[in-house]
């Protein structure tokens, strides 16, 4: 049985947690196969952009428990493998979307993090829920602490406490909290939006967001310069201004929204 489904239309692949039974816990099999669906969306041209979903009332409860209780006698912790998945979504060069219905909790909240943009419903409900187990949220932090303010994660992390999708959006967890009604509305809004970009333009302004801090301010506009002409320079950056003048969709916009784009 699958436990991460993947569909495809208008270029958008939205890949499904499938395991209600288990809150979509992040089991190692679960996560070789949400790997396998990125791995599967980044070579397919047709895929613009990702949306990471679920089935059942729980976006991702974290960590499978019962699986790394299990696996302590061999020595290789299944959380171990959730690096690997946070940093397939994080580098992953399309835009990535979580489209969020119910709670996450630890590990789950490193997905949320990882994706570039990440829609919840109002009720939905977060926690850090790792020192409340005698563990640290080690692994998720390096796609956690990025969107958080500093003094919300220190209060999150240091308690456990629930927040609701109002309160992840304030610090910085979420991009927006909708009501539930509006959920996927919403969440079509943003993908309709981000296959308008040229593919490559987006992969290059995700490492624009991803830069380092830099060290000279000259250096740095340097850089920022050739890498703006490169663009403009590009086939891709000229069809761009191209359609742009010809007030028409470019070359790269999906079929069915090219009246939208209009």
């Amino acid at each position: 049985m699958e436990l991460v489904r993947t569909a495809t239309d208008a270029g958008v692949a939205t890949l499904t947690l499938d395991s209600p039974a288990n809150r979509n816990a992040l089991s190692a099999l679960l996560m070789r196969e949400l790997l396998d669906a990125l791995g599967t969306a980044l070579t397919d041209p047709e895929v613009r952009a990702v949306v990471i979903s679920h089935t059942g009332p729980v976006f991702c409860s974290g960590a499978d428990l019962k699986e790394t209780a299990a696996a302590r006698e061999t020595g290789k912790i299944p959380a171990e493998l959730l690096a690997d998945v946070l940093a397939a979504i994080w580098e992953f060069p399309k835009p990535v979307l979580a489209r969020i219905a119910g709670p996450a909790r630890a590990g789950g909240l490193g997905l949320v993090a990882a994706a570039d943009i990440a829609v919840c419903v109002r009720e939905a409900t977060f926690a850090f829920s790792e020192v409340r187990l005698g563990v640290i949220p080690a692994v998720i932090s390096a796609t956690v602490l990025p969107r958080l303010a500093p003094r919300a994660a220190a209060e999150y992390y240091l308690t456990g406490d629930v927040f609701d999708g109002a309160r992840a959006a304030e610090i910085g967890l979420v991009t927006a909290a909708v009501d539930a009604d509006a959920l996927d509305s919403t969440v079509t809004a943003y993908t309709n939006a981000l296959v308008r970009g040229g593919p490559l333009a987006l992969a290059g302004t995700k490492q624009l967001l991803r830069r380092p801090p830099a060290d000279n301010i000259r250096a740095d506009l340097a850089d920022l310069s050739a890498r703006s002409s490169g663009y403009f320079r590009s086939e891709e950056g000229r069809e761009g201004v191209a359609a742009f003048r010809e007030k028409r969709p470019a070359s790269w916009v999906p079929v069915t929204h090219d009246a939208s784009a209009r």
